[in-house]
């Protein structure tokens, strides 16, 4: 199973690059269903002017039009950076089956890092966690981003 989580790892990262290329926090994202990938996101907030616009909203958004129904039951979302709090609410709105984020956010993090929302005894949904998938990879890619970042623009915009 280790195998096909890396392999759509993978694939969550070609969006975290493809968000760092558009000036983005490199944090991407794909949701998965019956084996075949349905939705697809890389951060977004700054081009979208949108604070929701992160990777797994857009790519939850993106699944959700393809099968027509915002419950995505048996689906399984990848995301390069453990979610957010935000993104922790939408994933259980849209009922997924399985969250696998590569590297911990110590800050914002809200599966194990900061919360544990799971574990509130009155949520409706609650899904499978599996971390550490190509850990080091997705915390690369993130730390050089903002390596290069804090070296080329002093006191940088807000990102």
């Amino acid at each position: 199973m280790m195998a096909v989580h890396e392999d759509f790892m993978r694939l969550a990262l070609d969006q975290a690059r493809r968000a760092e290329a558009a000036g983005e926090v490199p944090i991407g994202a794909v949701v998965v269903l019956d084996g075949q990938v349905i939705g697809r996101g890389f951060n977004r907030p700054i081009s979208e002017v949108d604070p929701t616009a992160h990777a797994e909203i857009v790519a939850l958004r993106e699944a959700a039009r393809a099968v027509g129904n915002y419950r995505l039951v048996g689906a399984d979302l990848y995301v390069t950076l453990e979610p957010c709090l935000m993104c922790v609410g939408a994933l259980v709105l849209a009922r997924v089956r399985t969250v696998v984020f590569g590297a911990r956010e110590p800050k914002t993090g809200a599966l194990v890092s900061t919360t544990e929302p799971l574990e509130i005894p009155t949520l409706n949904h609650r899904f499978e966690v599996v971390e550490g998938v190509l850990e080091d990879e997705c915390r690369d890619v993130v730390q050089a981003f903002f390596r290069t970042r804090r070296s080329t623009v002093p006191g940088g915009p807000p990102v």
